[in-house]
């Protein structure tokens, strides 16, 4: 026999060249011995299907080009096995990161904790991840978070409160997604917008039908576009009325600083505000203090609106009425906005519709006969 030559296999008929055949694709969860960290070519076997089609479906690229069932089949399977892709030998592949960051005025706002909570949760189902970065004081000029925004950075997604903190971030060139945020401005790739004037002008038709002419409007001392739609809207609403008188009033975003606000201006000298129109229910909750220590009963006395609707707002007495902001899907659109400027698309360019809701703070003005109350103002919003 000369070397190299294999002798014949038990049985005869000389060397055997047939492959074995494919295995039976295991059932999701099988094929991984304990302890090892489960592979794509695990999800592969598992969910019956090829390499190259895991890599579609988790890299999120497999629209037209696998099917919807078999892209529920590999996440689901890769969920079952536990298995994660290495995003450090993917991202070193692809070029980015992944990753996008939030920058908000702080986390310890209510709806800017909803509004991260939306855009993480689509993120999470996209591959990526958010890093929030709070703006120093809330407000004002804020240092690049990172050595270099551009290697550690896919986008950047920012509230217009804290527009100041962007120097950095904007020469950076990422894409920028600007939420609650001027359409005028061209520094952004997308923005994401609430309809605010609309949620005043239903503030305003609210307090209007009730009867009330004179307004004192909350304001936080804060150079953001948001504030500044709101405090137009309000005096446009309340200036069309024959009668009606609005004064503007701004100060520190807190419960205390409203308390002080409100003393001040419903002690003043003159006839007293009927209606207060506040910019946050944080600031309503100071007004409600306010007019508690003077003896001021809400609503009997006087009417309090908030703005936003977070859970502060029934944590009161009387309850608040507010206009609700939909907090997180402002995440949710924003973080859509940014997957489609990766991908070359248009992101989404409505407004985001706001709601009033109605509770024990608002009643008819001050003396009003019962039956008294004017109707509703013509282009009033309820």
């Amino acid at each position: 026999m000369a070397d190299g030559q294999r002798p014949p296999a038990p049985g005869g008929g000389g060397p055997r060249h047939a492959t074995a055949p494919e295995p039976e694709p295991a059932p999701p969860g099988d094929g991984v011995p304990p302890g090892a960290r489960p592979t794509s070519r695990d999800v592969a076997r598992a969910a019956g299907v090829s390499q190259a089609t895991v890599s579609l479906v988790l890299g999120d690229k497999w629209r037209g080009r696998v099917s919807p069932g078999t892209a529920d089949t590999v996440r689901d399977t890769a969920r079952s096995l536990g298995y994660r892709p290495n995003l450090a030998a993917r991202n070193l592949r692809l070029g980015h990161t992944r990753t996008a960051l939030l920058v908000v005025p702080a986390l310890t706002h209510e709806f800017f904790a909803r509004v991260y909570t939306g855009a993480a949760a689509v993120a999470e189902r996209h591959g990526f991840g958010v890093v929030v970065y709070p703006s120093p004081d809330g407000i004002g000029p804020a240092k690049d978070p990172f050595a270099s925004a551009r290697a550690a950075l896919d986008g950047v997604i920012a509230s217009s409160m804290a527009t100041d903190a962007l120097t950095a971030l904007r020469a950076s060139g990422l894409p920028l997604v600007m939420l609650d945020s001027d359409p005028e401005d061209r520094g952004a790739a997308a923005r994401v917008n609430l309809a605010i004037a609309d949620g005043v002008r239903q503030v305003a038709g609210h307090l209007l039908d009730l009867g009330h002419r004179r307004y004192l409007h909350l304001a936080p001392a804060i150079d953001s576009w948001t504030f500044e739609v709101r405090a137009r809207a309000l005096a446009a609403a309340v200036g069309a009325v024959p009668g009606a008188s609005v004064r503007t009033v701004r100060g520190p975003f807190t419960v205390d600083a409203a308390r002080e606000a409100a003393h001040r201006a419903l002690t003043a000298p003159g006839p007293r505000p009927t209606a207060v129109v506040c910019d946050g229910d944080t600031l309503a909750a100071g007004v409600c203090k306010a007019a508690r220590r003077l003896g001021l009963r809400v609503p009997e006395d006087l009417s309090v609106t908030g703005f936003d609707d977070l859970a502060l707002a029934t944590a009161v007495e009387p309850e608040l009425t507010t206009v609700r902001l939909p907090a997180e899907q402002v995440g949710e659109r924003g973080m859509h906005a940014l997957l489609a400027v990766l991908d070359g698309r248009a992101p989404a360019r409505d407004e985001l519709p706001v709601q009033l809701v109605v509770r024990e703070s608002t009643g008819p003005v001050p003396g009003a006969v019962p039956g008294s109350v004017p109707g509703p103002v013509p282009g009033s919003v309820r």
